[in-house]
């Protein structure tokens, strides 16, 4: 039932208006937040006071998103929204970003890495390095490691809770026999595969589980304590496959229809709020520390390889070793 678009909040168990506090004085990032689940993220938020960066590479779209954010109904009393020029197809530009919110703001208490590549075709960085890896996972570690001395500081504010919130699949678990221990490694092509593009990006959703896993042992070896989840949306209708099935013909049925079958942008975005400001997080840490968040907003547990330390560490030194490379 969660993942039906026709249920009802309450029958989600969670509804950002009602379960998240209020947020007025936090800062928050999320990338790829001028549409879709991105988007819908930053609304919820900034309808409970916090101040949101929205992450988007392009000022036109993010002007668009924030005039979307006043029709959707954010007004003066909701927090403030600010456009965040973020490109993640490059490291360098990703840690660009992260110096310029720095230069602005003295603290961060979420950050939710939302932006990706969802399914393309094979490609090659001008560092030759696969875009879809870039994308969804040097670019993001890049921005987060540089971000992670303020969020450090945060976290040691007095009524801190600091949340990192990292967007995955449960792509993830297609992927067979994975390796992050060299550069050829994450240049895997899955041209083996009739599903290629598919797995490129399950590859990609991997990572990201075992990043955020190892980010969270760092913490709390280190006695940091911010919490760190992967968080699979669900089931969610992209805007751009919504606009196509209304204009089809019987558009108005076959958009009901997906409605149905799948969640809509807006509480698609239920999980990634849950993960990153409901108290029941921060109320038992323990339970939350380093996992896998499912619709709309339950425990499960990942994939076998997700949950391998030896993975998580060969996928950690090989990210920083490729990103001090791009210096």
């Amino acid at each position: 039932m969660g993942r039906l678009g026709w249920s009802s909040s309450n029958s989600r168990g969670f509804d950002p208006s009602t379960d998240v506090p209020d947020l007025t004085g936090r800062v928050a990032i999320v990338t790829g937040a001028n549409s879709g689940i991105g988007f819908n993220t930053v609304l919820h938020l900034a309808r409970r006071g916090a101040k949101v960066y929205l992450g988007a590479r392009s000022e036109n779209k993010a002007r668009d998103a924030l005039a979307r954010l006043h029709q959707e109904g954010l007004g003066p009393l909701n927090g403030e929204v600010v456009w965040l020029n973020l490109n993640l197809s490059d490291p360098r530009d990703a840690r660009k970003a992260a110096d310029w919110f720095l230069e602005r703001e003295s603290r961060l208490d979420i950050l939710v890495n939302n932006a990706g590549k969802i399914i393309g075709p094979y490609a090659l960085t001008p560092d030759d390095i696969s875009d879809s890896m870039v994308i969804n996972h040097l670019s993001p570690a890049a921005f987060t490691y540089k971000l992670l001395p303020l969020l450090k500081s945060t976290a040691q504010l007095l009524h801190a809770d600091v949340r990192i919130v990292n967007l995955t699949s449960t792509a993830h678990r297609w992927v067979s026999n994975p390796r992050f221990n060299s550069l050829a490694s994450f240049n895997r092509d899955f041209s083996e595969s009739w599903l290629s593009k598919i797995m490129l990006y399950a590859y990609s959703k991997l990572a990201n589980i075992l990043w955020s896993k190892e980010l969270q042992r760092r913490f709390d070896k280190e006695g940091v304590p911010i919490i760190v989840t992967a968080v699979h949306p669900g089931q969610v209708l992209s805007e751009r496959g919504m606009k196509r099935s209304s204009s089809w013909p019987m558009g108005t049925y076959i958009h009901s229809l997906m409605c149905m079958l799948n969640d809509t942008p807006f509480y698609g975005a239920y999980t990634s709020v849950f993960a990153a400001a409901s108290p029941k997080v921060r109320a038992d840490p323990e339970q939350y520390k380093g996992k896998y968040l499912v619709p709309y907003g339950s425990v499960e547990e990942p994939s076998e390889d997700a949950k391998r330390e030896d993975l998580a560490w060969e996928l950690w030194q090989m990210t920083e070793d490729i990103l001090a490379g791009l210096s």
